[in-house]
């Protein structure tokens, strides 16, 4: 299990996150760099990248499903964030246009 990134924090509520504003924007300003990171802020930053550039190959069953249930959510309730994000990880849309395609599989509009 060397290839895989931790499970330390695969137990994490992530729907409590993303449902509350405060806390994601925490989140948010410590993967971007402009604020403070917990611990798991900082698992989170320092794999983000990669994670989206390999598709989560090394991601846990938990946070394969964390990351689709979180890119989702973004794009449906916080597209700012999501723009934000994917400016900074994804600045040429490499990746961006396969998870906003999947999303819009499953019946979430994107508006323009």
């Amino acid at each position: 299990a060397d290839d895989k990134y931790t499970d330390k924090y695969d137990k994490i509520n992530l729907q409590e996150i993303l449902e509350n504003k405060r806390l994601l924007e925490s989140y948010m300003d410590c993967v971007l760099g402009k604020g403070r990171c917990t611990p798991e802020g900082k698992e989170l930053k320092d794999h983000l990248q990669e994670a989206l550039e390999t598709g989560c190959e090394k991601c846990t069953e938990a946070q394969e499903k964390g990351a689709e249930t979180s890119i989702d959510y973004l794009i449906k309730n916080e597209l700012e964030i999501w723009k934000e994000l994917t400016a900074h990880f994804d600045p040429d849309g490499k990746w961006r246009k396969k998870y906003e395609d999947r999303a819009k599989a499953k019946g979430i509009v994107i508006p323009e």
